[in-house]
């Protein structure tokens, strides 16, 4: 075990209406974030401090807004952490999440970062009509057997269905056509998974159906200054430490359609780290570390008060 701390970003799921507020109320560097995102934003539409502080759930749940306030959050924590001392010695980010851990490893600069995820969000929003895809969680069998029901739901239904987030030893997400996932869920049923549970998603994420998201979103990933990462991120496609620029952009663009190989990347931190800090609202990145890596201590920062009991 190498040592270090990790610095875990939370993804699409963590959100929570009210989320950053209390930050903002006792915290500067908070303060400075949301005005920073605000203004990076405001040429795409989106005021994210208000959809944050005040947008109902519905509102924070579509994806072009979930997005950025989630990323938004993330750094705001980031910052206060920073200036108390903490610093991560390595990260990764679920999903949305690893833009996050981008900025933390002072590749991405905050404002790249949340606007390239408001555009992120806006282009896996449009690339499947409302109503065409589903996601759904599978509980109680492992990510193999998820992923050979998927393979058969597509060879079925010649639609598309895979494995899109392989979250903990026994909880795999998939994603699809609704008519693919819906029969995967029989299939998956018959072989032995406990439950089956559709997901509130606006769009099918981490599958071949964002294909049209990923050509979209290219070009600007492209143009977006990505500097060397000054500590290391593990990505969501490899599974593996990245330091390099260039890497950082591609596991972007692949990440798009491939799936969250969650597992692989906390057994990687928990075997050369000596524990974890979750950074950002909720606690979904601790409690998935529990069924992954047991020992692995990781605290939370969900709030002001989860901050400054950290900061203790």
């Amino acid at each position: 075990m190498s040592g270090g701390t990790a610095f875990l970003f939370p993804g699409q799921g963590s959100q929570v209406p009210g989320m950053g507020k209390d930050l903002v109320e006792r915290f500067p560097e908070a303060r400075a974030v949301y005005e920073r995102a605000d203004a990076a934003l405001a040429p795409l539409g989106l005021v994210v401090s208000r959809a944050s502080f005040e947008g109902t759930e519905e509102e924070l749940r579509r994806t072009a807004v979930t997005q950025p306030a989630l990323v938004t959050h993330a750094v705001a924590v980031l910052e206060v952490l920073k200036a108390h001392g903490l610093r991560p010695t390595v990260a990764a980010g679920h999903s949305l999440g690893e833009y996050a851990a981008l900025v933390a490893a002072g590749s991405l600069t905050l404002e790249d970062a949340v606007v390239l995820v408001r555009r992120r969000g806006l282009f896996m929003q449009e690339a499947v009509p409302e109503g065409r895809g589903a996601m759904s969680a599978v509980i109680g069998l492992d990510g193999p057997a998820v992923a050979e029901a998927c393979a058969e739901a597509e060879r079925e239904t010649g639609e598309t269905c895979s494995a899109a987030n392989f979250n903990s030893p026994e909880q795999t997400v998939v994603a699809g056509t609704a008519g693919a996932v819906a029969r995967a869920a029989e299939l998956l049923k018959a072989r032995g998974a406990k439950r089956v549970l559709p997901l509130p998603v606006s769009a099918p994420f981490h599958c071949a159906l964002m294909r049209p998201a990923e050509e979209r979103l290219s070009p600007y990933l492209d143009a977006a200054p990505f500097a060397p990462l000054a500590i290391p991120v593990v990505t969501n496609v490899d599974a593996a430490p990245n330091r390099d620029a260039g890497g950082a952009r591609e596991a972007l663009r692949r990440q798009v359609c491939a799936p969250v190989r969650w597992v692989e990347t906390v057994t990687h931190l928990a075997a050369t780290t000596d524990g974890a800090i979750e950074v950002g609202p909720g606690a979904v990145l601790a409690g998935l570390a529990r069924r992954i890596a047991r020992e692995w201590p990781v605290r939370t920062t969900g709030d002001a008060e989860g901050i400054a009991k950290l900061l203790g």
